[in-house]
């Protein structure tokens, strides 16, 4: 089948990219230095001849409140347009579990205005609703920083491998549609300081973490249990603890 991937130049787009790839599928990465732009909708019709699925795993650069909203609004608007009209079989979006139960948070409110569009499209989809990734847990702990010390909520926390994220999208991929959502976590489940503490302890990182006892995320406040899936989901394979053990390994 021929696929394109948005964003297939990212963390999670590369994994996804190469297994397709190792499948047999024809595979275009697309991104806008593969001359592919969802917001300027250059390169779009031409990609989508021919093409059975699309996966779109792009983010916006800016997590500004606006400037996020008007990138997936604009992405989702080309991009489901392009699809319409090229007669795309299935479109498979990457969103966050609990995104519809945090729209106070900016990213949020725009990841689902993106879900919307495309529920509302026609085009036959997947929406897979992913936990945060263990490769942004070293990230999460820098922004919490302060004079040496980490702070941090304690808010229920389930991280997945990317590894395991690129599977579950290629197996939905080449899967009939759902025309609905499924979530997908890691297998492990945590207070939100917990793994952070834990994570720097493994990298030698000297930081201390300090549960804060505000349940929040992206600068806003969150019920304890936002982050984690509320029901039956998928979970990844990867433990933390073998994850870690390839992080150390890196080093």
């Amino acid at each position: 089948m021929k696929i394109v991937v948005i964003g297939g130049s990212g963390l999670i787009g590369t994994k996804v990219v190469a297994q397709l790839r190792q499948q047999g599928h024809q595979v275009i990465a697309a991104s806008p230095s593969t001359g592919i732009d969802t917001i300027t909708g250059e390169g779009l019709a031409a990609a989508m001849k021919d093409t059975d699925i699309v996966i779109d795993l792009a983010n916006s650069p800016s997590f500004e409140d606006k400037a996020v909203m008007e990138f997936f609004q604009t992405a989702g608007r080309n991009l489901l347009g392009a699809e319409i009209s090229a007669g795309v079989k299935h479109h498979v979006a990457l969103s966050i579990v609990g995104v519809d139960i945090m729209q106070n948070i900016g990213y949020m409110r725009a990841k689902l205005v993106q879900e919307d569009l495309i529920r509302q499209s026609g085009v036959p989809y997947t929406i897979i609703r992913s936990t945060q990734f263990l490769e942004f847990i070293g990230g999460i702990a820098n922004q919490a920083t302060r004079d040496g010390e980490v702070h941090l909520s304690d808010v229920k926390f389930q991280p997945i491998a990317s590894d395991d994220v690129a599977a579950f999208v290629v197996k939905y991929a080449l899967a009939a549609p759902l025309n609905g959502k499924v979530e997908i976590a890691g297998p492990d489940r945590f207070d939100m300081y917990q793994v952070a503490a834990r994570y720097l302890q493994y990298m030698s990182d000297p930081r201390k973490v300090i549960a804060n006892g505000k349940p929040e995320y992206f600068g806003g406040e969150v019920t304890h249990t936002a982050l984690v899936p509320a029901g039956a989901a998928n979970l990844g394979a990867i433990s933390f603890e073998k994850w870690l053990s390839t992080q150390l390994q890196r080093v």
